[in-house]
This record gives C-alpha cells, sequence and structure tokens, in this order.
C-alpha cells in the first residue's frame, strides 16, 4: 500500500489528572500552570516528546501554547520555554495503579500540588504527586506493532486480536481505547476486550486493564502483574509476555483510521474490483474486493477511493473509471454530492460517475439520474464514538438527552439501512428527534440519520427533518443546524 498519507501515526495528547480529579492547565497569561480545571478542553491538553539527547527523559510541550513545561531548582515550575532547555526534561515513572510520576531529570525533585499551588520540589511521591494520563485523541484508531510492523485485528475463528496484517483492511482493524478507572483497556469491533492471557472477554475485568506507557511516542500496555502487551508467536497473537519493561516488541503506534466504504449502484450490487482493473457494479456480496478506503483532501474536500487490490480509483481514457493508481493525482480525486440516502460523485472531467449497462462505471454523465445514484455505507465503525469542538457526546445523568462537552466519552451502536443509519446507546434505546429539535436516546424505535463525511476525519449527521446536529452553548446536542460546518461536525 502506497503511504500518501494513508499511514498517519496518531500524535499522542493528552492530558494529566491529579489526585484531586483537576486537570494540569497552561494558561496564557504569565505563562502560569495550575490543576484547576475539571474537564479536559484545549488549554489541558500536552504532547510528549522525547528528549533529543536520546536519553530516558521526555518533554511535556503544551498543545495550547506550543511551549514546554520546566521545572527550577527552587521548584517553580512554569510553561514558557520556547525551546526546551535542561529544566524541561522530565523522566516518566508509572505506578501500579494506572498512575504517572514525574520528576525533574536534572533535580531529582517531583512535580505535583493542587489548583494554583504546583511545584516540582518534593523528594518522594505521595498522592499530590501522582497523575492519571487521559488521552485527548479520538479512541478509535489502528493500532500497529512496532517490531512486526503488522496491524492488530480481530481474529473470529481463533477468538484472540493478533498482530499478522500488512494492511488495516476492514472492520477486524479498528481498535477502541477504553478509559476505566485511571487504565485503559482494548476493546475489539465486536465490543469485546482483550485479557492479558489473550483471551477476548465481554467486560472490563481487571486482568483486562492496562497501565498506559509511553516511549519515545509509542504505546505500551502493562497489564495488573507488571508485564507488557507483545505479539507472540507464528500468529502474532497479542498477549502478556514475560518482558517487565518496554523493548521494541511491547510497542505500539497509533494510526488514524480512515472510513472505509462500500457502494450499491442503481442495479442493487456493490461496486467491486473483483474482475480486474475496472471498477464494476458486478457483484452480489460484500466481501474483500467491495470494500474501500475513504481519504477527503483537508483543502478541496474532494475524496479518493482506495481498494484491497492496492490502486486508487483513477479517471482515464473515455470517461472509465479503474483502480490502478498508485499516486494520488487531479484524476484520482472525486466530488462527493450528499443527495439524502444517495450520493452521486463527480470526476476530475467534470462529470459524473454512471453505471454502465454492463456494470462499470464511467465518467460520461452531465446531469445525475437514477444510473449516477449510489448507497454509501461506512462498514468500519459499527461502534461510534462522537467528538465536537467542546467535547464528547455522552448521555447527559438523568436524562434521556445527550451532552456535547463531555471529557469522557461514551460508546454508541450503528446500524444501517438503505442509505440510513440508526444509532443506539446505553441499554439500547435508540436516538431520536424530540420536541424544539432535541435529540434523546431513549427511543424504542429507530429514527433514521444521514451520515455525511464532509472533513478528513469529521462528518454530519443530519436528522428526518433536514436539519445537522450540533452542540451549543447548553451543552446539549441538538437537530437545529442548517449547515454542515462548525459545531455540527463530528470527529468520529
Amino acid at each position: 500500500m502506497p503511504t500518501n498519507g494513508l499511514h498517519q501515526v496518531l500524535k499522542i495528547q493528552f492530558g494529566l489528572v491529579n489526585d484531586a480529579d483537576r486537570y494540569l492547565t497552561a494558561e496564557s497569561f504569565g505563562f502560569k500552570v495550575n490543576a484547576s480545571a475539571p474537564s479536559l478542553k484545549r488549554k489541558q491538553t500536552w504532547v510528549l516528546e522525547p528528549d533529543p539527547g536520546q536519553g530516558a527523559a521526555v518533554l511535556l510541550r503544551s498543545n495550547h501554547l506550543g511551549r514546554y513545561l520546566s521545572a527550577q531548582e527552587d521548584g517553580r515550575v512554569a510553561c514558557e520555554a520556547e525551546r526546551p532547555g535542561r529544566d524541561c526534561r522530565f523522566l516518566v515513572l508509572p505506578q501500579p495503579d494506572g498512575r504517572w510520576a514525574l520528576q525533574s531529570e536534572p533535580h531529582g525533585r517531583f512535580f505535583g500540588g493542587t489548583e494554583d499551588r504546583l511545584s516540582c520540589f518534593a523528594t518522594a511521591i505521595s498522592p499530590a504527586e501522582l497523575w492519571t494520563v487521559h488521552l485527548a485523541i479520538h479512541p478509535q484508531a489502528h493500532l500497529l506493532s512496532v517490531s512486526r510492523r503488522r496491524y492488530v485485528h480481530l481474529c473470529p475463528q481463533e477468538d484472540e486480536m493478533a498482530a499478522d496484517s500488512d494492511t488495516p483492511w476492514g472492520v477486524g482493524a479498528l481498535v477502541t481505547l477504553i478509559f476505566q478507572n485511571r487504565q485503559y483497556c482494548l476493546q475489539s469491533c465486536d465490543g469485546r476486550y482483550l485479557r492479558s492471557d489473550g483471551r477476548l472477554v465481554g467486560g472490563p475485568e481487571p486482568h483486562a486493564r492496562y497501565t498506559l506507557g509511553v516511549k519515545a511516542g509509542k504505546l505500551a500496555f502493562k497489564d495488573r502483574d507488571g508485564r507488557y502487551l507483545a505479539p507472540g508467536g507464528p500468529a502474532g497473537t497479542l498477549r502478556a509476555g514475560r518482558s517487565t519493561r518496554p523493548g521494541k516488541d511491547e510497542l505500539f503506534d497509533l494510526e488514524e483510521s480512515h472510513p472505509q466504504v462500500v457502494l450499491v449502484a442503481a442495479n442493487h450490487r456493490y461496486v467491486s474490483v473483483r474482475q480486474g482493473v475496472n471498477v464494476s457494479a458486478n457483484q452480489d456480496e460484500e466481501l474483500h474486493h467491495e470494500t474501500f478506503l475513504m481519504q477527503i483532501d483537508q483543502e478541496t474536500k474532494k475524496c479518493t477511493f482506495y481498494s484491497s487490490t492496492g490502486g486508487y480509483w483513477t479517471l482515464v481514457t473515455h470517461g472509465g473509471i479503474h483502480a490502478t493508481a498508485t499516486q494520488v493525482s487531479a484524476n484520482t480525486m472525486f466530488e462527493v454530492e450528499w443527495r439524502g440516502r444517495r450520493v452521486a460523485l463527480k470526476a476530475s472531467n467534470g462529470r459524473y460517475v454512471c453505471m454502465k449497462k454492463n456494470g462499470q462505471l464511467a465518467a460520461t454523465s452531465d446531469f445525475v439520474g437514477e444510473d449516477e445514484q449510489f448507497i454509501l455505507k461506512l462498514i468500519n465503525r459499527p461502534i461510534l464514538v462522537l467528538r465536537g469542538l467542546d467535547g464528547f457526546i455522552c448521555h447527559r445523568r438523568g436524562s434521556n438527552q445527550l451532552d456535547t462537552n463531555r471529557s469522557v466519552y461514551e460508546i454508541f451502536h450503528l446500524s444501517f439501512s438503505d442509505g440510513a443509519y440508526q444509532i443506539r446507546g446505553r441499554g439500547g434505546g435508540f436516538w431520536y428527534t424530540g420536541s424544539h429539535g432535541s435529540v434523546c436516546s431513549d427511543g424504542e424505535r429507530a429514527e433514521d440519520f444521514l451520515f455525511e463525511f464532509r472533513e478528513r476525519g469529521r462528518l454530519a449527521i443530519r436528522a428526518g427533518s433536514g436539519k445537522y446536529l450540533r452542540g451549543g452553548a447548553s451543552g446539549l446536542l441538538r437537530a437545529d443546524a442548517d449547515t454542515p460546518a462548525g459545531l455540527a461536525l463530528w470527529e468520529y
């Protein structure tokens, strides 16, 4: 698979939560730091960088300010260094309960405190010097073994997760990181949790929880016995090995999970590359050759479609569509028009892609009719986490409505029917629109919502009223936006 932006390692961003459940915050005024914020927002987001000297120390950079945390010999801390100096180097010491202690490497003191009384002067670790790591990235991604260069995916036949796939193809490659009791769980696409012995279980039991470690920008997962997850044996089965220190075998990259889709043409057949280079609507089953990776260009908002055979859709002579391009170019970009339950695709020649009588696709139409419309179905998000500009979507306590500004995330389940999605939450209740555009989550009957993939990593959700779902000042999810932009776009 060519790179071309398909494999993007996610930058590890996180919040640090102290013993009083408050987040480490970098303020613009005076470059001061405090631990007063109750939730994870932009000012509370940090990035861990390796020490340029290749030592064990790390650097903590504020994602908000772009400056580095430093600790002086007298314990004073600030976030004002534009370039990392000696006082910016910290050692990360993971604790058995999943929290971190941060020790100044040059001065040997520990960083901690409460509210605006933070310092790095403690000679020993107490609860005030312990920090919980809360990842600020979207929790659904692909997991790549650093040593094997293989992706982790669900193996239903062996009832395990294994790092043995050359490409993160299909729904099985989706991994969701679940934050539980200051630790993390790895959830497979079918909703099960990975135990340290390699088994998949139904809930986040103690043996399925891991302390998160970060080494040189890579992640490691330590179980309750102090051993790290690693792929083992010829099959690459993921389980805790013997190592109590994270080496190359125990390190993983998180990579962005682009949408993978299938398309159904007007003849009710799946678009496929099963029979050669031609892209044709000629298959009755939704299998490997009928799945395409859809990537949206951030500037033009146009899409590419990458096939399982290793080629991008591209416009060729006489308007034909082949899956042969190895590089992204103007001819591999398609404009998507969202038409309710259907989509139309416009190629670089300004014409719409249509289905010919023999099922082959060609960009030869000037207008959109039945043969120019396709059902587009997202297949690699059976479970869904949604994050907006203000935070994640979660159930509101004591209510059937949904919050849009939470720092913790909740998992929702998707089903699909004729170009529309039904969203199911905790307790099995369905999303539906109530009075005045409110969105409720306890429906007995499913309501259809339309998904429009508008930007890279972001979608708009359209209710039956034609309005888009958005967050707002009240923190409630509402279906009252006229355009799919800003607060009406959701990271998924």
